[in-house]
Formats: structure tokens, C-alpha cells, sequence
């Protein structure tokens, strides 16, 4: 199925509403729980799920959700989970995944990791523009849901409890609050370049959400999501 197919699966609302919803989680989710999120019944969320994985959007799987095991423990239920593979349409057609490539290559052959990080974070400040830099984990991922690294906070929840003034920001039991974003822009060429790549998104970020204010951007890698992650800037080291 072409590209253009595929997202045109998204166009009718309620599948629409799914997609995102599944994609949003992080996980695998079932049916059930699908259906009363968008607030439908359980069999037409079956229908429009199936749909999505047959275009290759979502992957489908089976577990019990119970998670027992053994005599009892009921049948294994069908859960969904964001497909990996990226689809996009250009018309007419481009192909600026190459030239990234070419470009990226290019400078970590030449050395111009510092050069690409200082270019990076300028425009990143030229994107915030005149506004101040962010205020808290809340205000962060407003800017960076805008940018689409689909944030999510880590360790507690609660509102803005703990920010301002520089201190460590914590949730619930005390554990520190973090903001970890589950999808890079840059994806496809970070994999073939990631201490550029990385480094580059890193410094763009410090650009857009600052270095002055209460929170701050800083390297955390971990397999399926941005190599970033912002968090309370405890000393305001900048």
C-alpha cells in the first residue's frame, strides 16, 4: 500500500481518534480499553483497529491482559501498539531525507559537530523568538507537543507543584519529574548518525525551551524514544 494510501485511512474521524489514542500511550493497548477511550462501542473500535493495523499503521499482537497465567487465567486479548515504520507524502514528489543524509554526513566527515550545534541552538532561540525561556515541565511540553516529540512526564503526577526557583521538581514518593518524548523528528537520520544527529536536537532544544530558566534539556538516551529529556534544572547551572 502506498503512502498516500495509508494515511488516508486516517481520514475517517473515529479511526483517526484510535491511531492517536494508541499512538499516544507507549504501549500496547487492548479493545477494550481503546473503545472507551474515544467512546465508542467495543466492536466498532475492533473494526477500525484492524484497519489500522492491515495498513500497517498500528501492530497488533495478543496477551492477557490479566497477567496471569496458567488454567483460569482467560483467553489471550488482541492489543495494539504504534507501528515503527514512518510514512509521509510530498507532492510533487521530494526526497530532503537524502539530502539530510548526504548533509549529515558531510559534516561528521569534516568535524562540524560544534559548528552544527551552535547553528542548531540559534534556531532554536529564533523559534522561541522574544518569549522568555520556559517556565516549568508543563510549559516545556506544550512546546515541544508543538514541535511533535510527543512528551510525556515521568515520575508523578500533579500540576506545578515544586517549579520555580530552580529546585527539583517531584512527584509523587518523591521521585524527581522528567519529561521524556517518545518520538524524534530527526529519527531516520539519527539512526545512521547518532552523535551528530543527537547532539544537534539537543542543542535546538536548549535554543527553544532556554538555558536561563527553571528547566533545562540534557542527554538520557533510551531505545524507542528521543535521545533527550527535560527535567527541573536544579542549580541553574546556565
Amino acid at each position: 500500500m502506498k503512502d498516500i494510501d495509508v494515511i488516508a485511512v486516517l481520514q475517517d474521524p473515529v479511526r483517526r481518534r484510535l491511531y492517536e489514542y494508541v499512538a499516544a500511550q507507549g504501549r500496547e493497548v487492548g479493545r477494550n480499553e481503546a473503545a472507551e477511550a474515544v467512546g465508542v462501542a467495543r466492536t466498532l473500535a475492533a473494526h477500525h483497529l484492524d484497519r489500522l493495523a492491515e495498513a500497517g499503521l498500528l501492530e497488533s499482537g495478543s496477551r492477557r491482559l490479566t497477567g496471569r497465567s496458567g488454567p483460569g487465567a482467560g483467553r489471550p486479548a488482541k492489543v495494539y501498539t504504534r507501528a515503527r515504520v514512518e510514512r509521509s507524502v510530498s507532492l510533487p514528489a521530494r526526497d530532503y531525507r537524502t539530502a539530510a543524509e548526504l548533509l549529515a554526513e558531510a559534516a561528521e566527515e569534516a568535524g562540524l559537530d560544534a559548528g552544527l550545534c551552535a547553528a542548531a541552538r540559534r534556531r532554536g532561540e529564533s523559534l522561541r523568538g522574544a518569549a522568555a525561556p520556559c517556565g516549568g515541565l508543563e510549559e516545556a511540553m506544550e512546546v515541544l507537543a508543538a514541535r511533535g516529540y510527543e512528551p510525556h512526564l515521568e515520575g508523578g503526577e500533579g500540576g506545578e507543584g515544586g517549579e520555580g526557583g530552580g529546585g527539583a521538581q517531584q512527584g509523587e514518593g518523591g521521585r524527581e519529574r522528567v519529561v521524556r518524548m517518545r518520538n524524534c523528528p530527526f529519527h531516520a537520520v539519527a539512526e545512521r548518525f547518532p552523535p551528530l544527529v543527537c547532539g544537534m536536537n539537543l542543542a535546538l532544544l536548549e535554543g527553544l525551551i532556554g538555558v536561563d530558566g527553571p528547566v533545562r534539556a540534557r542527554m538520557d538516551a533510551r531505545p524507542g524514544e528521543c535521545c533527550v529529556v527535560v527535567e527541573a534544572s536544579k542549580y541553574n547551572e546556565h
